[in-house]
């Protein structure tokens, strides 16, 4: 051994250390080994920042910002909507589809951006179905695990042992090399979990806490506003078609207008209604009908209407609760509106919102509420755009804000915009899996076509970027070039192979999986598999085989981060909610892992030749 080799080792076992401690930081550590290996005069400065020329750290971070746009839109909480229509209360079909949506979902963006979009999902449906958390979160994060199985571009692993095998002067791995191997791994996972749930039993009351805030369903429910809210189509021959609003006169007919719903291209605008607003034919028009429920039908007709069903499960607002909320104010003593009737007090001119209920005391006004005279300490509940609810919240000083509702927390920035964002995720797909240019300019297309479109803006962009992640993968990137040089590598492939002496093929790639999962009990799979890739190659030039099955073991054994709650910060997010302890990883993740590596021995040597 080398006086630089001992250096290295020295090195690498202090970085081990300090993962494992977390002191410092993941990303400083990385800073540490750029900076301390060029000072010993291991490496050069310039080989110790190759990594920031490195073209899949410019891939990772665009792939961070297709996620975002997919988060910002809505696609996943679509997903986890359509999971809860699906399955209904059976808990064996929610958790296989639940599993099979954020594995497919995590193939494309990050496994951790992934659940944790999902754990507030996975919570609610917890809550309807009154299913413990703690049977589901934990299928959650395996699903987001086994997603780095799939496709190339679903973990940083994948990415960084493809480039270690083009800098070896091998073909990288293809968009769709390690599937083969990750769908019956997912298919494994998911009968693993439908039997190991009972090992899982509630820990947790099911839903967890509720929140204290109220909703739009219990402000719905305290006003009684069922059955006042209409989706309204204006027909060609509408007499309202072509007027300004304040031509209508709707408001004499009992009618308040709220929002108007027009299709442009693919997506839907939610136009905010003024006086001037011009209503067109084919505008869905979302009133507030304060008549009789008999005498809806007679109103339509006159105005040239035709009712639009609200979705099914929908009441008042929540279907368009994207764009449109409440909010509870009350009438302070200083308030100029005092002794003005809701109608004289023109929320609508002042503030763009429109009063649906008023509360005085404890006793909701449900007769000709328009008509009172404003009271100090009335409650007003207010209906509008959430721009609008939000800059009252900042500026105004006539009215109070008592109480904004919990379905503010779930409002996207641009919900109107996930048909864009789903057709520019299938256009950067289809060019990585066609190869028609190379994957980080496929990203990149997707990205300016996710700003083009409006799904992300810069500030977002910018913000999605987990630079924590792209300095670590940078700073360990000089590890194995120092290890390489030092002669390190063929140390570690030598020792491995004095282990397995004269083994068969798969009892070295049963290894090397094992030092490969192991090691990532303690480090990051991203830095596991930046020092064991070259080791992995090694191997095979060794044995005189082909590099793919070695590097594709490497691949699959950094994803297979089950055994312990730090092992990846996939299992970490959902031990609170899921209300975890320590061993519930190790007793669920380690027969499952043992039946990873066992798979993984039976299909590597079939889809990719020893040879």
């Amino acid at each position: 051994m080398t006086v630089d080799l001992a250096i290295v080792l020295i090195l690498l076992v202090a970085a081990i250390v300090m993962f494992v401690l977390n002191r410092p930081r993941m990303d400083a550590v990385g800073l540490l080994v750029i900076v301390t290996l060029p000072l010993f005069g291991v490496i050069t400065m310039p080989e110790a920042l190759a990594g920031f020329s490195d073209p899949n750290i410019v891939l990772i971070a665009a792939l961070f910002v297709i996620g975002e746009g997919l988060v910002r839109t809505g696609v996943a909480r679509r997903v986890g909507d359509w999971l809860h229509k699906t399955a209904g209360d059976d808990e064996t079909r929610l958790l296989a589809l639940l599993m099979g949506a954020v594995a497919l979902l995590g193939a494309v963006m990050s496994s951790t951006a992934v659940v944790a979009i999902f754990i507030p999902v996975v919570l609610r449906i917890a809550q309807n179905t009154r299913i413990s958390p703690s049977r589901l979160m934990m299928p959650l994060s395996f699903a987001a695990l086994i997603s780095g199985m799939l496709t190339l571009v679903a973990t940083a692993p994948n990415l960084v042992i493809s480039a270690e095998l083009v800098r070896q002067g091998h073909a990288g791995f293809g968009f769709f090399s390690i599937t083969p191997i990750g769908l019956p791994v997912l298919v494994l996972g998911i009968a693993y979990m439908l039997f190991a749930r009972r090992w899982l039993a509630g820990t947790t009351e099911a839903g967890g806490a509720r929140s204290r805030r109220p909703s739009l369903r219990d402000w719905i429910e305290r006003y009684d506003l069922a059955g006042r809210a209409h989706r309204v189509q204006v027909g060609r021959h509408s007499p309202l078609a072509g007027k300004r609003l304040d031509e209508a006169a709707l408001r004499q007919s009992g009618i308040n207008l709220l929002a108007i719903e027009r299709r442009n291209g693919m997506s839907r605008n939610v136009l905010r209604p003024t006086g001037r607003s011009a209503i067109q034919a084919g505008d869905v028009l979302l009133v507030d009908a304060r008549i009789p429920p008999d005498e809806i039908g007679a109103l339509l007709q006159r105005h040239g209407l035709t009712e639009v069903p609200l979705r099914a499960g929908a009441a008042y607002l929540t279907d368009g609760s994207q764009e449109l909320g409440m909010v509870e104010v009350m009438v302070p003593a200083e308030s100029p509106l005092l002794g003005q009737t809701v109608l004289q007090a023109q929320m609508r001119r002042d503030y763009g919102l429109t009063v649906i209920g008023l509360r005085r005391g404890r006793e909701v006004v449900r007769e000709d509420y328009l008509s009172e005279k404003l009271q100090v300490g009335d409650t007003l509940l207010l209906v509008g755009f959430w721009s609008d609810i939000k800059r009252l919240q900042s500026t105004s000083d006539d009215l109070v804000v008592l109480n904004l509702p919990a379905d503010i927390d779930d409002v996207l920035p641009a919900a109107s915009k996930w048909p864009y964002a789903l057709a520019i995720l299938a256009l950067v797909v289809g060019l990585m899996v066609s190869g028609v240019v190379p994957n980080v300019q496929a990203a990149l297309v997707g990205c300016l076509l996710m700003g083009l479109a409006g799904c992300i803006d810069f500030a977002s962009a910018y913000r999605s970027i987990d630079m924590k992640t792209l300095i670590l993968i940078v700073g360990m990137l000089p590890f194995s070039i120092a290890l390489q040089h030092t002669g390190g590598v063929d140390l570690a492939a030598y020792g491995l192979m004095s282990l397995v002496g004269d083994a068969s093929p798969r009892l070295v790639l049963a290894v090397l999986f094992v030092v490969t999962s192991g090691l990532g009990l303690f480090i990051s799979n991203t830095a596991t598999a930046v020092l064991m890739a070259p080791v992995a190659i090694t191997v095979a030039n060794d044995l005189s085989m082909s590099p793919y099955p070695f590097a594709m073991t490497v691949a699959v054994a950094a994803s297979t981060a089950f055994m312990t709650p730090i092992s990846s910060p996939v299992n970490t997010l959902v031990v609170g909610p899921g209300n975890y302890a320590f061993g519930d990883f190790v007793r669920i993740g380690v027969p499952f892992s043992l039946a990873v590596l066992l798979v993984s021995m039976l299909l590597i040597p079939i889809f990719l030749q020893l040879r």
